[in-house]
């Protein structure tokens, strides 16, 4: 439960930095920083996730022990590539030429990715081998760094660049703060095993391109916002998604924290068919939990975006958000829900296809869109085109015949949305405000959690009860 906690933790602040940036940037430089920030994220998941993810699924405290190949490996691949990663972008910069983004945004974005990467690799290990203390930490100290380094960055000099710098010395402060416990024994390069790491692209080299193509999508989308509208546009576009992905992809990742390491040891433990089994359970879940947190963040959108939203980014933010949503919830299902079936059995291959038919559908989408006079068009290409990914990813994963979680779920969750909507329809005339998000989110978890145990989704009521029961005990 510490992980949960701690994964939630870092969701807020990621919330909270994301809204003062935005604020003490406004929408221009903003749109230069979150463009900026994207550049760098699709660096990082074109060549450091792979890294990520082979951790993820083949680091453990068993390996750290027998096998400290497996970290050589892993080390000896991350450093390589940061290396190559920093060459490349000083060949880049001095050719010149217009790029879109100053020098030092650019070189700044590539920081980032290398940062960023080294991060998710040391979580990764650390969620891997279930170490909760230390992933505490890291989360920690990174947040209340970034807090004081990202956003003072951004207050002072009301500079992209200074915004993105103060980003970079945050995270690579917490791994610096954390290295000791990082280490491990027998990990040293000479130890690295050519072998592993062909074994883990084959794995990795699937999903990281998948989720690169789904990462492209927006940073496609920001860049024509920015030719045909203005940064200014972007900087609103960008909010409504960066804030509408963070706040959804929260719940997805922190049930993915405990969820998929389940599912492997599961399998490891126990042979194929169990962790086949957890991962139907683990999809009844997540979905149990996304789609009441999408229909929460339209009804609650009113008061969230008079409550959190800069002044400055008030009206399109709430827009573009309600045009985004089908989509983020589609993506996050995606991640967290349909692609754990596929990284289980280590046939990640049919995720590239899904992911090649949002990246297609994206163009074809907004070819029969009318022309906006902002980013709306885009907005809605972008929801087409995840929403395609996930039913292609789906029709993929029956292909397979998984084991899917029982009608029962699906029917319960139904039920459940359509009460939670019902109850919340006429709370849509309260004034916007704190009042309104707290009654809103308070009948609308109420309703909802009723219903969805009521029909025993996932199982889940059985435990519940007795950690209620547990907890009675000890009071």
């Amino acid at each position: 439960m510490k992980v949960l906690a701690a994964f939630f933790v870092n969701a807020l602040f990621n919330f909270l930095i994301g809204l003062m940036v935005a604020k003490f940037l406004g929408p221009e430089e903003y749109g230069r920083f979150a463009l900026a920030l994207a550049l760098g994220f699709v660096v990082q998941a074109f060549l450091f996730d792979w890294i990520r993810l082979s951790a993820i699924r083949f680091y453990s405290a068993r390996t750290r022990a027998e096998e400290p190949d497996v970290r050589a490996t892993l080390d000896a691949g991350f450093a390589i590539l940061a290396l190559s990663v920093a060459l490349a972008g000083a060949g880049v910069l001095l050719i010149g030429g217009d790029l879109g983004l100053s020098h030092a945004l650019i070189g700044l974005a590539l920081a980032a990715s290398i940062a960023n990467g080294l991060f998710d690799y040391s979580t990764g290990l650390v969620r891997a081998s279930f170490n909760d203390a230390l992933y505490t930490r890291l989360v920690l100290v990174k947040n209340v760094l970034s807090l004081a380094l990202t956003t003072g960055g951004a207050f002072v000099f009301g500079s992209a660049r200074m915004a993105l710098f103060g980003a970079v010395i945050s995270i690579a402060g917490s791994i610096l703060i954390a290295r000791r416990p990082l280490t491990d024994s027998g990990s040293e390069p000479r130890f690295a095993n050519y072998n592993r790491a062909r074994a883990f692209l084959a794995y990795s080299a699937p999903i990281v391109t998948a989720n690169l193509l789904y990462i492209l999508i927006p940073l496609v989308n920001r860049a024509l916002a920015a030719r045909y509208y203005g940064f200014a546009e972007t900087g609103q576009f960008s909010l409504a998604f960066d804030l509408g992905l963070r706040a959804l992809q929260a719940v997805g990742s922190a049930l993915d924290v405990l969820l998929f390491q389940i599912a492997v040891a599961a399998r490891d433990t126990h042979g194929p068919e169990r962790g086949r089994a957890q991962i139907g359970r683990n999809i009844a879940i997540v979905l149990a939990v996304i789609a009441p947190a999408t229909a929460g963040v339209l009804f609650t959108l009113p008061s969230v975006e008079a409550l959190a939203a800069p002044p400055e980014f008030r009206g399109p933010f709430g827009h573009y958000l309600t045009l985004m949503l089908p989509g983020l919830a589609a993506l996050v299902l995606i991640l967290f829900a349909i692609n754990p079936i596929f990284q289980l059995e280590n046939k990640t291959l049919p995720m590239i296809g899904a992911a090649l038919i949002g990246a297609a559908g994206t163009p074809v989408i907004l070819a029969f869109l009318p022309k906006t006079t902002d980013a709306s068009a885009l907005a809605l290409a972008q929801s087409g085109a995840y929403l395609a990914a996930l039913a292609a990813l789906v029709a993929f994963a029956a292909a397979a015949k998984p084991r899917w979680p029982p009608a029962r779920d699906f029917l319960g969750i139904a039920v459940a949305l359509a009460a939670m909507c019902a109850a919340l329809w006429p709370l849509r005339a309260l004034a916007p405000g704190a009042l309104a998000l707290v009654t809103q989110m308070t009948v609308g978890a109420g309703v909802y959690g009723a219903v969805a145990l009521a029909f025993d989704v996932a199982g889940l009521r059985g435990p519940l009860i007795d950690k209620l029961r547990a907890l009675a005990r000890r009071g």
